[in-house]
């Protein structure tokens, strides 16, 4: 199959689950950032937030190919960020130096466009202290060691760069899940309210626990812990296009749809991001196989 062919493919995939959602889809905005990161050698997943605040978008991860060895650089030469003095637009290269990076993804809404970059790196996860001393780092990281000390968070697998927030997020796998307590005294200590009995028991079935830092302050802005779907929990607590979503994308591989769900937790309250799976990547599959099994 053509390079082109297949992103027409995916096109046509993100149209209909953009439909699912009632969320507009433009070609001349959505096709660009395709074409600029194709072939798809690898994963692709879609994803929406739940509520009114989060709503309207309809979110596309994407493995980065493997002739794309700089895949922020990559993206500013095809117009998709721009070049910036922040030190976000540093922490790609200054991560690249210090770990051995298995894979990259880009993460971009069909409404707002391209928004982030995954450093993904499984098979070499980095401690936080470590993490810390790079040089454009949030300041975030290294002042609240001693909250992930606490908790026994140590490796991370994964780093999202967000240049739209101009924040990232550190991801924890955690393969055997967490115990309700743990998750309850992990949102004490961040100051938020003790969630539903429900809501901890779909929580603490997750296999990813990642928080939000930024650079403007010291806080933790949001945890979130995904796990496979629980749609039993979210279903009266998400929008009915939602549920129709995340149970109606397509996808491409053998056996049922994999989607997994996603509560937050923030100042703002709590909210819910669903994804599903349209391809797998080997990798993804690997990490994934070894979690569920």
């Amino acid at each position: 199959m053509s390079g082109a062919a297949e992103v027409e493919d995916v096109y046509s995939a993100i149209e209909e689950s953009a439909q699912l959602l009632n969320v507009p889809c433009s070609r001349d905005k959505v096709w660009p950032i395709l074409a600029a990161f194709e072939p798809f050698e690898g994963g692709i997943i879609f994803s929406a937030s739940a509520g009114e605040r989060y709503a309207g978008d309809l979110d596309l991860t994407v493995q980065v190919p493997r002739r794309i060895g700089d895949p922020y650089a990559h993206a500013l030469s095809n117009g998709l960020v721009t070049k910036t003095d922040h030190p976000v637009g540093a922490l790609l290269s200054d991560i690249q130096e210090r770990c051995s990076v298995n894979e990259y993804l880009i993460d971009f809404g069909v409404v707002g466009g391209f928004s982030k970059i995954y450093v993904h790196f499984p098979r070499d996860v980095q401690g936080v202290s470590k993490l810390a001393d790079i040089p454009s780092m949030p300041g975030a990281v290294a002042e609240n060691a001693d909250f992930f000390a606490r908790h026994g968070l140590d490796d991370v697998a994964m780093i999202a760069i967000d240049y739209q927030h101009r924040t990232m997020n550190l991801y924890f796998p955690m393969p055997t899940g967490l115990e309700q307590k743990a998750i309850v005294s992990m949102l004490r200590d961040l100051g938020l309210p003790e969630p539903e009995e429900q809501l901890l028991e779909s929580a603490r079935k997750t296999f990813r626990v990642y928080f939000t830092l930024g650079w403007d302050s010291s806080k933790i802005e949001r945890v979130s812990f995904a796990r496979s779907l629980d749609l039993p929990v979210i279903r009266d607590r998400v929008e009915p296009e939602i549920e129709r979503f995340v149970t109606g994308t397509p996808y491409t591989y053998p056996g049922e749809r994999f989607s997994i769900s996603i509560v937050k937790w923030s100042p703002d309250g709590e909210w819910f991001n669903v994804g599903s799976y349209y391809q797998f990547g080997p990798l993804q599959w690997e990490v994934l196989r070894k979690i569920l099994k």
